[in-house]
């Protein structure tokens, strides 16, 4: 229906953590009402470095399936939650590549006014989850985006701890997100999907 709100999640996962919390989002955002794509970046890693650690080999191989992202999955979307576990604070390589090929669509004005959330993992607490979320936060303020976070909205947030967004500790990628971080990766999207069928309503008055 066109008067769906149409949500791309966008993420980086080398071991599953991030797949897992992004799988989380679509199911809420499409519980939400919400048409959804999921997109995972490409890979910069060499397949000897894949090779070399078996979870992020397995992991490979378990989403050779799932759609790389393209500019047309920003183009379409009314909201986009991205995704990463965190890399000496901020995201991801392969995600910031991806976010670094926006240039057309950001001269454009075509990342302007859309809602932007996001979520992350880490490998230890404390790990950086504030900065790399904060530091997406700060490419959506290029775009012209609408930032839309958890906050402590729900009595869970309290429980969770981040008003940033959704984000989980992972022990290095031993420890799979556990209901606390689904539960805000789950808040994270319905409200993007509450704000953004509001924006997109308001648009169209």
């Amino acid at each position: 229906m066109a008067d769906r709100v149409k949500v791309a999640v966008i993420y980086y996962s080398a071991t599953g953590t991030t797949y897992q919390m992004a799988q989380a989002a679509c199911e809420a955002a499409g519980d939400a009402g919400a048409d959804v794509r999921l997109r995972k970046v490409r890979e910069l890693a060499p397949d000897e470095a894949i090779r070399s650690n078996s979870g992020w080999h397995a992991h490979h191989l378990e989403t050779q399936d799932v759609p790389e992202a393209q500019l047309d999955d920003l183009s379409w979307s009314d909201v986009v939650i991205f995704g990463s576990p965190t890399r000496y604070g901020v995201v991801a390589a392969q995600l910031k590549q991806f976010i670094d090929t926006t240039g057309p669509l950001w001269s454009q004005g075509a990342l302007a006014n859309k809602v932007y959330s996001a979520f992350c993992t880490t490998g230890t607490s404390h790990g950086g989850q504030e900065t790399t979320l904060t530091s997406l936060f700060s490419v959506f303020y290029h775009w012209g985006g609408i930032v839309v976070t958890p906050g402590y909205t729900e009595a869970s947030q309290f429980v969770a701890g981040n008003p940033y967004g959704a984000s989980h500790t992972s022990n290095n990628g031993e420890i799979a997100p556990d209901d606390i971080a689904l539960t805000a990766t789950a808040l994270t999207a319905r409200r993007a999907v509450q704000i953004g069928t509001a924006v997109k309503k308001g648009l169209a008055g």
